[in-house]
């Protein structure tokens, strides 16, 4: 006989990267404001499991292992999810996989996009819409509630108590800004003699603490070295994702490029300063924390965006779209949020 409370639960299911799973966390906030006692589960790809794990608004975080076994994993997934009754099952991707365990879920209620190719199994799909002024959060809001028109729901991380005292030591130094240099695409990342401009002309009142994972110590311990400007402090890999975002909600502004640490800003109302490269916001993974500021090159290319989510190299050799960004862009956003 099914679990009554069971039968209550909601999945949902985003197993992308980084990023994708922080703007998901949206929509945690609106079923906990709207639906309180409806308990939530989420799962992830491994590796990611640390954003959420804590949450205040999951009950339960599953994983799908994606480089072991992946497809012994996603069937050993399906019967879990099959046996845990659940009345919703919602996927925020538009990829097979997810697809196929949203369809074959048991549940009563399929969500996911119609993009997706077993939207045809789905009890619920949604128009995947990329247009001026929509936001991915509101494309998954709308999984939720397609008739939803209210105001956008930010995304929402909890660090914890030690999160908050692994941030704190760093943040008693005084006014500091936080840099997250690189990014998985070559692309989406502001070139390192860019960065290494903006180092130099930063004021020398402000620590500079260089953010990142274990893969980005040595292009940050580079950075710092190439710089020759004190007070800059190299704490990649030294800080967990959510201690990190702890930090970055003390800074007088956040340096990041339109990848992860963006929207770990957005998940504390972190000052941000999103620099895009190759792609454009108008894509709909721009920042949302109060203040907000996007540069960006001041004129057109016929090639840009070349892409969603950015390549390995410029597809034309070239990158002016990044290389032809000025510093003096950076600074204004700065001056700006001093005066905030």
């Amino acid at each position: 006989m099914p679990n009554p409370v069971a039968r209550r639960a909601v999945l949902l299911i985003q197993t992308a990267f980084i990023g994708d799973v922080i703007l998901a966390t949206a929509l945690l906030e609106h079923l906990h404001q709207t639906e309180p006692d409806t308990p939530v589960d989420f799962l992830v790809r491994k590796g990611n499991e640390g954003l959420i794990q804590n949450h205040p608004h999951v009950r339960q975080v599953l994983i799908w292992d994606k480089k072991q076994d992946k497809y012994r994993g996603l069937w050993q997934l399906l019967q879990r999810i099959r046996q845990a009754d659940y009345r919703r099952v919602v996927t925020l991707q538009r990829f097979a996989s997810t697809g196929f365990l949203t369809a074959f879920s048991g549940a009563p209620e399929r969500v996911g996009f119609d993009k997706n190719p077993f939207s045809f199994r789905f009890t619920r799909a949604i128009p995947h819409v990329i247009g001026p002024g929509v936001h991915e959060v509101s494309r998954n809001l709308h999984l939720l509630d397609p008739a939803y028109d209210g105001p956008l729901t930010p995304p929402r991380l909890y660090p914890s108590a030690a999160d908050e005292a692994a941030a704190a030591q760093y943040a008693a130094v005084g006014p500091y800004l936080c840099i997250a240099p690189t990014s998985v695409w070559f692309t989406k990342q502001f070139p390192r003699e860019q960065w290494l401009k903006l180092l130099r002309a930063l004021p020398p009142k402000y620590t500079i603490y260089l953010l990142g994972g274990p893969p980005d110590v040595a292009e940050c311990e580079t950075l710092l070295q190439a710089s020759g400007r004190p007070g800059v402090v190299n704490l990649a890999g030294k800080l967990s994702l959510l201690a990190s975002a702890a930090l970055m909600r003390g800074a007088v502004l956040n340096y990041v490029n339109d990848s992860a640490p963006m929207h770990l800003c957005s998940s504390q109302g972190a000052p941000t300063c999103a620099v895009y490269c190759s792609t454009v916001p108008f894509f709909g993974f721009g920042p949302l924390s109060p203040f907000s500021r996007v540069v960006e090159l001041p004129e057109e290319l016929a090639c840009r965006p070349c892409g969603l989510h950015g390549y390995r190299k410029c597809p034309l050799n070239h990158f002016h779209c990044a290389h032809g960004i000025e510093t003096s862009q950076l600074l204004s956003a700065l001056a700006e949020a001093e005066m905030v």
